[in-house]
Order: C-alpha cells, then sequence, then structure tokens
C-alpha cells in the first residue's frame, strides 16, 4: 500500500501499525467520553482511564508473560529490555496523554440527543423465537464475516508461521474492505430482526454479532495448528496460541467498532 508496505521494508507494516495505535487513541478518548455522556455520564476521567487501561493491560500482560517465556528458552526472539522500555514509553508517555485529551474534549461537547422521544418505562418484551435466542444469533452473524476472509487468512498465518512472504498487500486492503462491509451488512440484518421481534436490547448484541467472528478466527488458527505446524515444544505451543488470542481479541474489537 502506497509502497511503505512491502517485503523489501521489513517491519514496515509493524512499525505502521505500532503508531496508528498510539496516535488514534485520541479519537478513542473523544469518541468513548461522548457516548459516556450521552448515557448521563458525569465521571469522564474513570471513563478515560478504562479507556486507555482495559484493552491493554491485557494485551500486555499477555505479551510480557510469552515474552519471559522467550527468555526463559535463552531465544535471540525474545524483544530486547530498550524496545520493552520504548513500548512503556510509548503506553504511559503519549498513549494515555492522547486519551484523556480526546476524553476531556469530547465530554465539553454537547451531548447526543435522542431522534425521537423514548419511554422511561420499560416494555415487556415477547417471547421470541428460538433462532433470536441471543447466543444463537451472535454465533450465526459471526460466520458469514470470517467466510469472507478465512482463505487470505490462510496465507497470513502461513507467512507469519511459516517464514513465507507476504506482498499483496493491495489484495488484502480489499479483503479488509470487504469485511468491513459484510459486518456492517450483517449486523444491521441481525438488528432489524431483533427490532420487528419488538426486542429492543440491541446494543450489546449489535456489538457481539460481527465480534464473534474473532470465535472462528481463533478456532481456525488451532484448526492450522494442528493441520499445518509440526510443533512439538509446550513452550512454541503457548507462544502461537497465546499470540494468536491477542491477534483474536483485537480483531473482535476493531470489527465490532466498525460494524457499530
Amino acid at each position: 500500500m502506497l509502497g511503505f508496505l512491502s517485503p523489501s521494508n521489513r517491519g514496515g507494516l509493524m512499525t505502521a501499525m505500532l503508531l496508528l495505535w498510539v496516535f488514534i487513541c485520541l479519537f478513542a478518548g473523544y469518541a468513548s467520553s461522548r457516548l459516556y455522556k450521552r448515557f448521563k455520564g458525569t465521571e469522564w476521567k474513570r471513563i478515560a482511564f478504562r479507556t486507555t487501561f482495559l484493552f491493554h493491560a491485557v494485551v500486555s500482560a499477555i505479551f510480557f508473560v510469552l515474552n519471559a517465556l522467550i527468555w526463559g528458552q535463552k531465544s535471540s526472539g525474545a524483544v530486547p529490555f530498550g524496545t520493552m522500555f520504548a513500548l512503556i514509553f510509548l503506553w504511559f508517555g503519549i498513549q494515555v496523554p492522547l486519551v484523556f485529551v480526546g476524553g476531556y474534549i469530547g465530554f465539553k461537547k454537547p451531548p447526543l440527543d435522542d431522534p425521537v422521544k423514548t419511554n422511561k418505562i420499560p416494555r415487556q418484551i415477547p417471547e421470541q423465537a428460538w433462532y433470536m435466542n441471543p447466543v444463537f444469533s451472535i454465533l450465526i452473524g459471526g460466520i458469514l464475516p470470517f467466510g469472507a476472509v478465512f482463505i487470505e487468512l490462510f496465507f497470513i498465518l502461513t507467512s507469519i508461521w511459516l517464514n513465507q512472504f507476504y506482498y499483496i498487500f493491495g489484495f488484502l486492503f480489499l479483503v479488509f474492505v470487504i469485511l468491513m462491509v459484510t459486518c456492517a451488512e450483517i449486523t444491521i440484518v441481525l438488528c432489524y430482526f431483533q427490532l420487528c421481534s419488538e426486542d429492543y436490547l440491541w446494543w450489546w448484541r449489535s456489538y457481539l454479532t460481527s465480534g464473534s467472528s474473532a470465535l472462528y478466527l481463533f478456532l481456525y488458527a488451532a484448526f492450522y495448528f494442528f493441520t499445518k505446524l509440526h510443533i512439538t515444544k509446550p513452550v512454541s505451543a503457548m507462544l502461537y496460541f497465546g499470540y494468536m488470542l491477542i491477534a483474536s481479541g483485537t480483531c473482535s474489537s476493531l470489527l465490532t467498532r466498525f460494524s457499530c
């Protein structure tokens, strides 16, 4: 893409993703505070703190444990102390202040008004059909987005774990766009069916509908591990599933945000 991501530019994708992750947190703080204020929240600092630490702390904890396992094996693949310090500095020195700045700006904006008047007394939800069960509809909603990308996912896993080059970033971007459109469409359709059934509790279900495709991603990664990789050491297996757990969680967070 634009000449930045190619096999000749080693580490270009990782550097671009890392910098994007740091600086886009300004918008994360802004969006979370705006949504929080819409629900009559008053403590914007608390929501900004959760925005910057909840997901990142879990990912960082898994990453540090995996890196400690690599250190224990005296492998050269372990992340050096200087790089770890740089990552911590990016987190606490740049990302955290940006989240709080975005949260402050978002909370100072006027709250978003509902387009229609709502009844303060919750209405009873009628009995739903079996296919409108929350667990069933959420799991069904993740199949179509995963089906749109699982072929490309094979080549991505092969390039990562079997040391092969991946150079078709333009096609990968096209697949990413298809994935975003598919997630949005399947979320809209299932949310429409839910509202037609007079079930107004659509917030979390719409959030998790497309995010469930990350579950299929992790299951496919497990299938790939047992069928394509010949890993026998427990530490290597823990590294694989740990990194794929991080990738699945990140994918779930990304897809749910785009679909909503």
